[in-house]
């Protein structure tokens, strides 16, 4: 199963840049998050999220994991360089141990699980 990878750093979150990962696990929704083309279809056939697709949610500096099931990517505007960004719906997200992820530079990758 493919998994969409998002990071919630307490030092974003400082900045007022992220939601914090307890308000992202209680609302079910990663905010603006900045996914290419190429990452996005890897998750979507003709727009439309592949049936077993699953989200992990991270906050590496505080080395804190959740993973559920991704619902929908809505269209949440475009970065300065035009990439867009998405707010990520989840559903049954529950914490679980911690285990690191390699990520992209916008704080993203997919996994396989």
């Amino acid at each position: 199963m493919k998994s969409l990878v998002i990071n919630a750093p307490k030092s974003q979150v400082d900045q007022g840049i992220k939601k914090s990962f307890q308000r992202t696990m209680s609302s079910g929704v990663g905010e603006g998050y900045a996914i290419s083309k190429n990452l996005y279809d890897e998750l979507c056939i003709d727009g439309k999220i592949s049936s077993d697709c699953g989200v992990v949610l991270l906050s590496k500096d505080q080395k804190l994991r959740a993973e559920g099931i991704l619902v929908k990517l809505v269209c949440a505007g475009k970065t300065k360089t035009g990439m867009q960004r998405y707010d990520v719906h989840i559903d049954e997200l529950k914490p679980v141990t911690y285990k690191t992820e390699s990520l992209n530079r916008m704080g993203i990758a997919i996994i396989e699980m």
